[in-house]
């Protein structure tokens, strides 16, 4: 049993130590030997752990899936409506605080990482169908008299929004700062009649 618990905290530590590195200094510097820096330990123990470069970009994906889901479940278990829901789910994809920065940052490389490796692209288009699913859902539950195409629709059109505002935010935060972000999110609730600001 301890070495059970030994390799599930070693990792914990690798976990870690690839999101560090990811945030901090991006997916270009994301080596084996970043991560076993980042997590005090040896090369040797990172290659245990993953094959390759494409293993430990795979793993990356997968952690930024987890945990993008785990905070969205908390929130929309949390919510007092699902227009509260959508809108609080909305805003915490967006770039609004540094920590959103940084993992918005991250969901950036992984794109581009995407386009020239077809492992990465299933992992990026998987967690997009799940999110446009989940959004959809919270669509049709607020309007129930949208048929499902109508509601994945809108959700497609909000999540471009707010990716797009992301994305720009990472690159120019002045242009693109928190309530800017906020007030063009609430813009386009407002419009398809889903809510809006608080």
């Amino acid at each position: 049993m301890p070495r059970q618990v030994d390799r599930e905290a070693q990792g914990d530590r690798l976990s870690e130590a690839v999101w560090e590195v990811l945030a901090g200094e991006g997916i270009e510097r994301l080596t084996l030997r970043a991560v076993a820096a980042a997590a005090g330990c040896t090369t040797g123990l990172v290659l245990h752990r993953f094959a390759n470069r494409q293993a430990l970009l795979l793993h990356a994906r997968r952690l930024l899936h987890e945990r993008v889901r785990e905070r969205v479940e908390g929130l929309e278990r949390d919510a007092a409506t699902p227009a509260d829901a959508l809108r609080t789910i909305l805003c915490q994809a967006m770039a609004m605080d540094e920590p959103m920065q940084a993992e918005n940052r991250v969901w950036v490389g992984f794109l581009g990482a995407a386009l020239g490796d077809d492992a990465l692209l299933a992992a990026h288009r998987s967690a997009n169908h799940a999110w446009q699913e989940r959004i959809a859902r919270l669509v049709k539950t607020i309007s129930p008299d949208r048929d499902e195409a109508e509601a994945l629709r809108v959700a497609r059109s909000l999540i471009a929004l707010t990716s797009g505002a992301a994305t720009l935010a990472v690159a120019d935060i002045t242009s693109y700062d928190a309530p800017t972000q906020r007030s063009m999110l609430d813009d386009a609730l407002v419009a398809y009649g889903l809510g809006g600001g608080e």
